[in-house]
């Protein structure tokens, strides 16, 4: 008889599942970071038409953030109504503290 015991594969299926277990832990908490946290939260609000690009209509809203608002049929000068989405603006007023 040997001194050395051999490894179970027991152990080896109790790893398995423990690891599965993490990434299955990791792969929740990055959904719920994707869903609660870069989701969009769109608004409709008033804004008013500073510049029309290829890239769409810029515009600004009452409160001062520019957005774009994507292909619109207005002047620049006019007031429309627009999807905002209220994280853009979070995030813009976290970078500029002066607001």
């Amino acid at each position: 008889m040997s001194a050395i015991k051999s490894p179970s594969k027991k152990s080896g299926k109790n790893s398995t599942l423990i690891v599965g277990g993490i990434l299955a832990i990791i792969g929740g908490l990055l959904l719920a970071y994707l869903m609660f946290y870069t989701a969009p939260e769109a608004n409709m609000e008033m804004v008013k038409v500073v510049a029309v690009t290829e890239a769409g209509c810029i515009a600004e809203t009452l409160d001062g953030y520019s957005v774009n608002v994507g292909n619109c049929n207005a002047q620049p000068g006019q007031y429309i109504d627009a999807l905002i989405d209220q994280k853009v603006k979070d995030r813009a007023a976290a970078m500029n503290p002066t607001n």
